[in-house]
Parts: structure tokens; C-alpha cells; sequence
């Protein structure tokens, strides 16, 4: 299994992150078999396109709340470091505290 648990929709509150927020959050490892995805679907052009982080941020957002991991945005760059054989994505982590 790629992913701890494949979600659909953001269970986590609301946080107002915007694009500068998330870049000021350094990127760290995260194991992939630690995620939980927010969505069930892909586009696949995304995978595939080699310039796909060309216009958005070169690590994927996780948020962390309840001891869970949420991969937010970056699914296409977990699946394609797992088709790579890694296990384990760069990303910006944010804690949502209750």
C-alpha cells in the first residue's frame, strides 16, 4: 500500500493558509505510508506533465491534526516518488491545533 488510508475531503479545520504562509513552513521528509490522502481522485495530466510544479510550490502540503497526517496538495508528487520506488516526500507540514 502506497498511503495509510485514501480520504475524500479535508477532515481537518479550516486554516487560511495562503501560498506564502506554506513557503515559510521548511520542508521535511514525510513517509508516504504515513498519509492520508484528501482526495479520492487524480488528474492524471499532473502525473505525467514533467512541469507540473512549474506555477506552485515544489513540496507538497501536508497538515497534521489528531495524530493523522493529510496530504492537502502534492498527490501527484507522492505517487510519482512511489512509482520512482521511494518511500518517502518532501513536504511543508502545518500542525492545526483543536
Amino acid at each position: 500500500m502506497i498511503f495509510k488510508r485514501i480520504g475524500d475531503g479535508r477532515p481537518y479545520p479550516a486554516h487560511a493558509l495562503g501560498p506564502q504562509d506554506w513557503a515559510a513552513l521548511p520542508p521535511r521528509p514525510v513517509r508516504l505510508d504515513e498519509l492520508v490522502t484528501t482526495k479520492d481522485t487524480l488528474q492524471l495530466a499532473a502525473l505525467l506533465d514533467e512541469d507540473s510544479t512549474f506555477f506552485g510550490d515544489l513540496f507538497a502540503h501536508v497538515v497534521q491534526w489528531r495524530d493523522e497526517l493529510y496530504l492537502e496538495d502534492g498527490l501527484h508528487r507522492a505517487l510519482r516518488a512511489a512509482l520512482q520506488q521511494r518511500h518517502v516526500v518532501h513536504a511543508r507540514v502545518h500542525e492545526v491545533h483543536e
